[in-house]
């Protein structure tokens, strides 16, 4: 059996391994001197992964052809240093050092060499050392991914796909066909953690009725959670072959070349600048009349309860050109909504160019703060939503999620301005509570907030709103809940997104707060506040009864195939028949409308979630500037 020692040393450390003052002896005889001084150098770097080896009893550095070196045991090392005694000194050591291989030879296979076998006497200069001899090209493996949690995590799974169909992946949706099973993961909850260790042991059982004929099932973990739990993903559960963090899709063609070894790799690493930006993702979405377009990564907010800075770090976002090369790419593609994301995507600032750098300082909403220094420069998200807005008038725009401080009025005024600029804002809140704000780090008052929900309907008549709330968060009394019910009953939101307060490790919260809130309690207010939310959004989705609307036709109605489904301009969700309707043109032609039409429906009946009209004609976006919510 060969063995392969690799230590990155420089000319002093050969000195003190080897000795200094050795040279009036053989190299070998050298080396045999100092074994014993070797003995910590077992390890051999592969692909960034410590791999650890048991070195043979009886061992010596011996050239394996020009290009390798391996160790060998047997009888015969009196042979080989007598060999050695005879080529020189010290020096002719150091002149076989530098002529010997380079780490590139000892990536070339994540395996241990066998007796039989040689490293080439070349490696291609151009070739992934890490990708073996047996390729992607010669039996290419199938890839099954599954997206967990927010939309954010739906554009990583574009980009992890786009990354490993570079690489000759291909893609299944069949499980029982998959070689590798990567979940897209999410860790904003306990209860969205659960679900994935409970598929993580299906997956499992799965994988130990694989027929031994196939090749080894790879299990992989992508994600939040990835970032956030790889010590006990991989050592205590070791249920999976490979975790990589959001910020290393870009390494998962070595992460899974790794893992065909039988090895657990990883990588968690998070960065300071990556945001994906020249990689176009491959948009997997069902609907195909809509896509996610990242903008930004991280956040810097650093609310209390939020995990978000911890597993997807700092802000940082994408450089302007890249997001609108890719949306028009979108549009060429017949793509009619865009929703541009971003953990924090109204904080958008890039510095790509000097053109944009300025000792402009970062506007908040009136009435805000932030935890952190005002940012100076950078075109901002303004600017940024104006060029986007630009480039297909029919094809419309939305954003999520944005923070409530990053609204100064120049984003209400764009949108007031862009036909195809969405009126509708996520604004989350989490509490009506002034007191529990501070505790949540939030930067505003009930007060405040309330007098930003003022001035966007003056600014905006007919804008939608949805919200983020938390439910018995950590010293939360019965009078902070009471007036979280009545900012819901003031606002009255068409849509909103209400969970038990859930505590995560490594916030803020988890080491300077008590999450104090008996869960009983948590799941009794919750439920409070979901009653209180659906009756106003009752309230508020009744008043569009008898108005007419466009709405965007995404797909057949799940509930029925006699209907059609779509989303009007407040992102509401609209059901009508499925029927001949006027073409639009003026010609009197009547047509069935696709997935990708723009149609004019009179609004008929509601309930707090949905909409149910009658379709009226096909129509565009710049037609039909006078229909967002008009009678």
């Amino acid at each position: 059996m060969f063995y392969i020692y690799t230590c990155a040393l420089s000319s002093v450390s050969f000195d003190a391994a080897f000795g200094k003052g050795c040279c009036n002896h053989s190299s070998v005889g050298c080396l045999r001197a100092q074994e014993v001084k070797m003995q910590s150098i077992r390890s051999c770097i592969v692909g960034g992964l410590r791999v650890c080896r048991r070195r043979p009893p009886c061992w010596t550095l011996q050239p394996a052809g020009p290009c390798a070196w391996a160790s060998t045991r047997g009888s015969d090392l009196g042979v080989h240093s007598r060999e050695a005694k005879c080529k020189g000194g010290l020096e002719d050591f150091h002149a076989k050092l530098a002529a010997g291989p380079s780490l590139q030879h000892f990536l070339q296979d994540a395996r241990p060499v066998q007796e039989t076998q040689r490293l080439p006497a070349e490696a291609a200069e151009d070739s992934e050392p890490y990708l073996g001899s047996r390729t992607l090209a010669d039996a290419p493996r199938k890839v099954y991914l599954e997206t967990y949690g927010c939309q954010m995590n739906v554009n990583d799974t574009e980009i992890a796909w786009s990354i490993l169909q570079k690489s000759g992946y291909l893609r299944t949706s069949s499980l029982e066909e998959a070689d590798v099973i990567l979940l897209v993961t999410c860790s904003i909850r306990e209860k969205a953690e659960q679900t994935i260790w409970n598929r993580l042991r299906y997956l499992t059982a799965l994988k130990s009725k694989r027929p031994r004929l196939q090749a080894p099932l790879r299990i992989g973990i992508l994600g939040c959670m990835a970032e956030r739990l790889k010590e006990k993903i991989l050592e205590r559960e070791k249920l999976v072959d490979l975790v990589a963090g959001p910020d290393a899709y870009r390494d998962l063609p070595r992460l899974l070349a790794v893992a065909e070894t039988g090895q657990q790799a990883a990588n968690v690493l998070l960065s300071l600048d990556e945001t994906y930006a020249d990689i176009l993702p491959v948009h997997t979405s069902a609907s195909p009349t809509s896509a996610f377009v990242s903008i930004m990564r991280g956040c810097d907010n650093m609310c209390t309860y939020c995990i978000v800075p911890f597993t997807r770090g700092r802000e940082r976002s994408r450089p302007v050109a890249s997001i609108l090369q890719e949306v028009q790419a979108l549009s060429d593609q017949g793509v009619k909504e865009v929703t541009l994301l971003g953990q924090n995507v109204n904080s958008y600032r890039d510095t790509s160019e000097a053109q944009f750098l300025s000792a402009t300082p970062t506007q908040l909403s009136r009435g805000f703060n932030s935890v952190y220094k005002p940012k100076q420069g950078g075109l901002r998200f303004a600017d940024l939503l104006d060029r986007v807005s630009a480039i297909d008038p029919e094809m419309r725009i939305r954003f999520t999620s944005p923070h409530p401080k990053d609204f100064p009025d120049e984003v209400f005024q764009l949108m007031k301005e862009r036909h195809n600029i969405c009126k509708h804002l996520h604004l989350p809140v989490q509490s009506g509570s002034t007191r529990v704000l501070e505790a949540m780090r939030r930067g505003y008052t009930r007060e405040a907030y309330l007098a930003l929900v003022h001035l966007i309907r003056d600014s905006l008549p007919g804008v939608t709103l949805s919200s983020d709330i938390i439910a018995g968060f950590c010293g939360e009394t019965e009078d902070d809940h009471r007036q979280t019910l009545s900012l819901l009953r003031e606002v009255r939101y068409n849509t909103a997104f209400i969970f038990a307060y859930s505590m995560r490790e490594k916030t803020r919260a988890f080491h300077h707060l008590q999450d104090d809130v008996a869960p009983e309690v948590k799941q009794r207010r919750l439920k409070e506040l979901m009653t209180v939310f659906r009756e106003e959004a009752s309230r508020a989705n009744a008043a569009a009864v008898g108005r007419v609307q466009v709405v965007l036709v995404e797909s057949t109605s799940k509930r029925s195939a006699l209907d059609l489904c779509g989303r009007n301009d407040g992102n509401i969700k609209v059901i009508f028949p499925d029927v001949e309707v006027d073409d639009g043109t003026g010609l009197g032609s009547q047509v069935r409308v696709q997935p990708g039409d723009y149609v004019l429906v009179k609004i008929s009946s509601s309930s707090s979630q949905t909409l149910r009209g009658i379709p009226l004609c096909r129509t565009t976006l710049k037609g039909s500037t006078g229909f967002g919510g008009a009678d």
